[in-house]
């Protein structure tokens, strides 16, 4: 399971040139490199407003990981699971779409989420964006 996710951003090239600039003096060494700093550098200054909100909706922060014994745990409690992730939630590939249906009442990730596509087409009702 990767840690990183590939995303693709546009930028203006003036922008552009400016970051190639500062690769070109040593400041960085790709651009990646140097949007990666700035993404660092934005979540760092807003780690307080980030902070309250996994803490105020019971946010589960890193990699969440769900197996068919845990959520059959939770069916045999006469539960149903509530899930709010921030970073990635996998569902493994040993939940069948019924089980799935069962045990999960709702899911909310910001980041990535991995599953069977079957699962994911059972819950696509459940699934908040």
């Amino acid at each position: 399971m990767s840690e990183t996710e590939k995303i693709t951003i546009n930028l203006g090239v003036v922008d552009l040139g400016k970051i190639d600039l500062l690769v070109e003096q040593g400041f960085y060494t790709t651009r990646t490199d140097f949007i990666r700093a700035g993404i660092r550098s934005q979540l760092l200054s807003h780690h307080a407003e980030i902070q309250e909100t996994v803490t105020r909706r019971a946010i589960v922060v890193g990699v969440l990981h769900y197996s068919a014994s845990a959520l059959e745990k939770i069916i045999a409690r006469g539960e149903q699971v509530e899930i709010i992730a921030a970073g990635m939630l996998v569902l493994s590939d040993d939940i069948s779409p019924a089980l799935a249906l069962a045990a999960i009442k709702s899911i909310q990730v910001f980041g990535v989420f991995k599953s069977s596509k079957e699962v994911k087409q059972a819950l696509a009702d459940r699934i908040t964006d």
